[in-house]
């Protein structure tokens, strides 16, 4: 991989990155102020990254509303934008040095598969998402061969191998009582996705890239990744990756009690704006809700 991209002075980096599928919630606003905010009063860089690494369910126009949205917002940011689609060969080094290392096989197994043997075990563990954890053994030799005859296949973190090479791992927490030291449990998560069948990359590995690569030195984020950090911690060991400060708000809920979603439909930033809020009285929500 090639070395961080460092900044040209000394000022912290901070940086939102939300995903172009769909367009901004208050949830999204809450990161971006938070992060925005923070740079100001550090006086430090605010970066605007685009995690768009699924063509599948990102689009222009969606990353055009995002846009649209934060300049109306009142926020400002570095050009240019990274935009994930166009760093892939950044990802595929990554990868290729943890193949190098032997910490990466092949799985070829289908979502159904993998639901099929987990039904069998109710019992079986589930990850901090609530997923069943991968429930195979590493690559056979016949899944290398199917491998070598071109079947699609994702590539998997074989997480003991890797946990064996590191010492235990920690990462550091910005709360309101100063930096706490979290330690990691990246075998909590079992042999994560790297790189997906459709997708030469995986969320996880491209933020560990895309945040060295960025000198990005804080991240300030959802709640509902914070026990995501492991893996990231693990793949920055591994790749020899400066781990930035983090800091993990708590999420804007709906009436029901759930975090906001694009999925679920959660009102959009542009519904809102529709309606006759205001900018201020958005950011306000966001901050307070």
């Amino acid at each position: 991989m090639s070395p961080p991209i460092m900044p040209a002075d000394p000022r912290p980096v901070f940086r939102f990155a939300p995903t172009p599928n769909g367009r901004l919630h208050l949830g999204h606003v809450r990161s971006a102020l938070l992060n925005a905010e923070a740079a100001r009063r550090e006086r430090g860089r605010f970066l605007l990254r685009i995690e768009n690494i699924d063509p599948a369910r990102c689009r222009p126009e969606h990353e055009a509303a995002i846009l649209a949205d934060l300049a109306w917002l009142g926020l400002d940011w570095e050009r240019p934008v990274r935009r994930q689609s166009e760093h892939m060969a950044e990802y595929a080094e990554a990868l290729a040095r943890l193949e190098a290392m032997g910490l990466v096989y092949p799985s070829f197994e289908t979502r159904a598969e993998i639901a099929a043997a987990v039904a069998k075990r109710p019992d079986w563990p589930r990850d901090p998402d609530g997923a069943p954890i991968f429930p195979f053994e590493r690559a056979s030799a016949a899944a290398r061969a199917g491998r070598a005859a071109g079947e699609p296949f994702a590539l998997r973190l074989d997480m003991k191998a890797a946990l064996a090479r590191l010492p235990p791992l920690f990462w550091s927490e910005q709360g309101e009582d100063g930096i706490a030291h979290v330690a990691a449990d990246p075998a909590a998560w079992g042999d994560v996705v790297l790189a997906r069948k459709e997708v030469p990359t995986s969320y996880h590995l491209a933020v560990v890239v895309d945040d060295a690569l960025q000198g990005v030195t804080h991240v300030i984020r959802g709640s509902d990744l914070k026990a995501a950090t492991a893996i990231h911690r693990v793949l920055q060991a591994l790749l020899g990756l400066p781990a930035p400060l983090y800091r993990h708000h708590g999420l804007v809920l709906d009436a029901e009690g759930r975090k906001l979603a694009k999925s679920r439909g959660s009102t959009a930033l542009a519904e809102l704006r529709a309606a006759g809020l205001s900018a201020g009285e958005i950011r306000r929500r966001a901050l307070e809700g």
